[in-house]
């Protein structure tokens, strides 16, 4: 469809799916899922004042609405290919430089610090919050205006062809995957399904002439960009150039001092934000800067003192690969973290275990392992294990077919009310856990 008549001479577009938040002038999209149908309140929606309603060819209309709203609705055959056609439009009209982002673990911290970064120099717009799906990247395309410079679009996938659907509507000149791991398997299919999907960003990239940002360390995400080449001619290789086995490159490295960053997982991210960063003239001085001032924030890699604890929360997802470098990493930065509490050895808590300040792990289950749930919760437990825990509280009913001989709660309120019975009091926690387990509930039991 010819959406010029919408992105023609606009200097922003103000485009929802949420009846709610109808603003005057804007433009509604009536979407319809397996529980909502937004093209119900079409007539609602131009009555609050939208300038346009897109909504489905088959959604009845009554002749005296379609009379009141001479020209103002536009009926498409799917509102959700539409908004994603209107969102491409937009995203052309403005021509922005956009750099993509995906991944199976890290994409949205890194895309907070990278925001951080390129703030420093450019009127950047970025993906708000979690908004990575086929809804979320066109509504964060069309929040883009012309007063922007460059743009950051996070990418999430749970299916085979996620990544492909999302770059033929972000068109991404740049980008970068943080790295792959074992999540969305029930979707996926397997580990290889994992990388196939997240490679989809690649394949784009090396065909239509983009940048590639690459951690070194990883050999992952070499196979998957090696296969993206060997996908097309050496003609396009050599124009796109991505020739060799570079692309641009950086390194895993260490966690530079004074981040609010906590977890040495997060090393990879930052120096993600720093190469990045430095290729579109931010130094790395300035880089480190902007990454030191950032404070995570909606339970990522979050550094909590209580009174009576020290708490990382770090329990917006999690899978396999997350979880097993969040208790790894909680071993290693232990002594850090107390000393940048102020709780260390000498004159802090001890713990209820009676030695050096306890470690405690308050984990969720998985979500969307299928077939793999029973095997990839055994690992974990078996970890704890064999790193002695003096303290563990499992949360989901997948805990309950392991072997792990720690309590299980069925759910996040039955462990807020064994907390309300029996209160911990000087350990260090880690809370970790998909977000559907709502770990963030017990926060303030700590």
């Amino acid at each position: 469809m010819d959406w010029s008549f919408l992105t023609r001479n606009n200097e922003s577009l103000t485009v929802t799916t949420d009846s709610r938040k109808i603003t005057p002038g804007c433009v509604f999209v009536g979407l319809k899922g397996e529980h909502f149908d937004g093209n119900t309140f079409v007539a609602q929606a131009l009555e609050m004042g939208a300038a346009y309603a897109i909504t489905d060819a088959e959604q009845p209309m009554t002749c005296s609405q379609a009379k009141d709203y001479n020209g103002r609705i536009i009926r498409v055959d799917n509102s959700l290919l539409a908004l994603q056609d209107l969102a491409r439009a937009w995203r052309r009209e403005l021509g922005l430089p956009i750099i993509g982002i995906t991944g199976t673990n890290g994409k949205t911290t890194t895309k907070e610090l990278l925001a951080a970064v390129l703030s420093t120099k450019y009127t950047l717009h970025y993906t708000q919050g979690n908004l990575n799906n086929q809804i979320g990247v066109p509504l964060t395309l069309l929040q883009m205006t012309r007063a922007h410079e460059l743009a950051i679009v996070e990418m999430g996938a749970s299916h085979p062809g996620d990544i492909k659907e999302l770059v033929q509507i972000a068109e991404p000149n740049y980008g970068l995957i943080t790295n792959v791991g074992r999540a969305h398997l029930q979707g996926f299919g397997s580990f290889e399904g994992v990388m196939k999907t997240k490679a989809e960003l690649y394949d784009w990239l090396v065909a239509h002439n983009g940048t590639i940002f690459r951690n070194a360390d990883n050999p992952h995400l070499k196979e998957m960009y090696l296969t993206a080449k060997r996908s097309y001619s050496e003609a396009v290789i050599q124009q796109s150039g991505l020739s060799g086995e570079a692309g641009l490159l950086y390194h895993t490295g260490t966690m530079p001092e004074g981040t609010h960053l906590v977890g040495g997982y997060n090393a990879e991210n930052v120096s993600a934000a720093i190469c990045v960063g430095q290729y579109f003239g931010v130094s790395q001085e300035d880089a480190l800067a902007a990454i030191r001032a950032y404070v995570p924030s909606n339970n990522r890699s979050q550094l909590m003192q209580t009174e009576r604890n020290t708490v990382i929360v770090d329990a917006y997802n999690a899978n396999p690969t997350s979880m097993t470098a969040a208790i790894e990493a909680f071993y290693h930065t232990a002594p850090a973290v107390l000393q940048q509490s102020g709780l260390t050895a000498e004159g802090g808590p001890t713990g209820e275990a009676g030695h050096e300040t306890a470690r405690c792990f308050i984990l969720g289950a998985m979500r969307e392992l299928g077939e793999y749930s029973h095997l990839e919760h055994q690992n974990i437990v078996n970890m704890l294990l064999e790193r002695k825990a003096d303290l563990v509280l499992l949360v989901g009913e997948e805990y309950k077919e392991t072997t792990a001989p720690y309590p299980v709660f069925d759910n996040v309120d039955a462990l807020c009310e064994h907390l309300q019975q029996e209160p911990i009091s000087g350990y260090r926690i880690l809370l970790k856990g998909s977000r559907s387990n709502q770990l963030e509930k017990v926060i303030p039991l700590l």
